[in-house]
């Protein structure tokens, strides 16, 4: 009776110990990315969850990284085409940014650095052009007598001198005018006396008066009391530009011998490049700058767009009229144009100072936290006054450095290259693995080879057949298809594996250890 109840007691304890052992290993199985039996020992349906906090001690997965060495990485477990897991990146094991700098806050201080976010608004861009002043077409005048004569007299002798319109500028002695003044005199007495005789001395005295008039009409001449003399008069307010009058000089008719000009209007002549046509119309705003006033601007408006382009240099000319009643803009003198082209739509955009171009790259500083920053590749598009349009790098949001980045960027460049000195001195010699297999293709016009391998752990790859590259085709020579072979292969870059050695041996020598599983 007793050794019954013994036999019992043995019993339970072995099925007590099978079922925590079962319930262990189901725990170990599912862990925390697959469902865990109930209450009922029934397994739930699998499901990713969301990862837990880690447990003090314990390692946090970052991401998942391709089991091949190649670029692609997984937020949750997965396999790839071949159906190996995707191998498992932990905290603190991640490669650093390239080119990150940290900064102290004490440093941050005394640098006086500044930060601005990345956000979408319209840039203010504009059209930068080269420009000149000009005279104002349309306010220059030339006093040419239509008459021969002689400068008797100067009323106006300097250039640069005011002058008035109808202000007396020089007067003339003309025997032409004499002889036609005198001519007038005569028809007119002819005239008077024609008053009582026949019709047809009345009209031959009438038309030598009209004629006498009409020459002395279209010579613009304007006597003296006696007239013997003339005076020459401005036809305009201005000032004087040109002259070539002196006294006792003989002149010809159309002779330019005083150039006035009314400077209280100049225009802008502006060379405008042809790829940017498109984005000007009439009316357009501007902004004038010269040399002679910095820090001055004077605002205007489009008011012509000429009709032609310049073959040679591919621009067009752009007219703007400014107003001058305080003659500080003088002909002649050089301009810098900005013509106001905002567009309508938000784009991506930073503060133009976060933008470091030193003319083979353009980056910006990305502000990563405590003191961190990181150099950011960008495209850039349309310039605006104070904006830089952002095409890529960028998502929007971040924070770029807009003050002392040229300081953070030559450290973060300094330490970059110091890294990469590093990295090449302490460089260590590519992985070496050594497994079995047999060797099935080769492919001359790549170098590679199709082997089928043994499991390999130091790798993590089970037995499967794969594409190696060959470090030399004679590795290869009098192999046939399906012969049994042990080989070594190198890691030499992201899915690069490269076969240095290579032997045929006895099939039945397959499946035993290998003497250099791998190091």
């Amino acid at each position: 009776m007793k050794a019954g109840i013994r036999q019992v007691l043995i019993v339970a304890a072995v099925a007590v110990s099978l079922l925590t052992g079962y319930k262990i290993g189901q725990w170990r199985q599912y862990g925390d990315q697959s469902a865990r039996p109930d209450s009922h020992g029934n397994a739930g349906h699998t499901a990713i969850a969301a990862p837990a906090s880690p447990a003090s001690g314990e390692r946090t997965v970052l991401y998942y990284r391709n089991p091949m060495g190649l670029p692609d990485t997984s937020p949750v477990p997965k396999k790839d085409p071949m159906g190996m897991d995707y191998l498992p990146v932990y905290a603190g094991e991640q490669d650093d940014d390239a080119g990150a700098v940290r900064v102290s806050p004490q440093r941050l201080q005394t640098l006086g650095v500044r930060t601005a976010p990345v956000e979408r608004r319209v840039i203010d861009t504009a059209v930068q052009a080269v420009g000149r002043v000009e005279l104002d077409e349309r306010r220059t005048h030339e006093v040419a007598p239509r008459f021969e004569g002689w400068i008797e007299r100067l009323h106006v002798s300097a250039t640069g001198d005011p002058v008035r319109k109808g202000q007396a500028l020089f007067t003339v002695y003309s025997p032409e005018l004499a002889a036609t003044r005198e001519e007038l005199a005569i028809a007119e007495r002819l005239l008077a006396r024609a008053a009582e005789a026949d019709t047809a001395d009345r009209v031959n005295a009438q038309r030598m008066v009209e004629a006498a008039r009409a020459r002395l009409n279209n010579w613009q001449a304007v006597g003296t009391p006696d007239g013997s003399r003339v005076v020459v008069r401005s036809p305009v307010d201005g000032i004087v530009l040109e002259k070539a009058a002196v006294e006792g000089m003989r002149f010809t008719p159309g002779l330019a011998v005083y150039r006035i000009a009314n400077l209280s209007t100049v225009w802008v002549l502006a060379d405008v490049y042809e790829q940017d046509l498109a984005r000007l119309t009439r009316g357009q705003k501007a902004r004038v700058s010269v040399d002679a006033f910095p820090g001055r601007h004077f605002d205007t408006r489009i008011t012509y767009v000429y009709p032609v382009l310049n073959a040679t240099t591919r621009t067009t000319t752009v007219r703007l009229e400014l107003a001058n009643s305080e003659r500080l803009l003088q002909p002649g003198m050089f301009a810098q144009v900005e013509i106001t082209t905002a567009g309508e739509t938000p784009s991506l955009s930073v503060p133009a100072s976060a933008l470091i171009d030193d003319g083979q790259r353009r980056t910006v500083l990305v502000a990563l936290g405590e003191g961190r920053f990181k150099p950011q590749a960008v495209e850039i598009g349309r310039r605006g006054r104070e904006h830089i349009e952002i095409l890529s790098g960028l998502e929007g949001g971040e924070q770029v450095v807009v003050s002392a980045n040229f300081l953070l960027d030559a450290e973060s460049n300094l330490q970059s290259a110091l890294a990469g000195f590093r990295a090449s001195e302490t460089k260590p010699p590519p992985t070496r693995h050594t497994t079995q297999g047999t060797f099935d293709e080769y492919f001359k016009d790549s170098n590679t080879v199709m082997l089928t391998h043994e499991a390999i752990g130091s790798l993590s790859w089970p037995a499967m057949s794969m594409e190696f590259a060959l470090a030399r085709p004679d590795l290869i020579a009098g192999l046939a298809p399906g012969t049994p072979i042990r080989f070594s292969f190198e890691e030499r870059g992201p899915g690069e594996y490269v076969v240095i050695e290579l032997q045929a041996i006895a099939r039945s020598d397959l499946g035993k250890a290998s003497s250099n599983p791998g190091r």
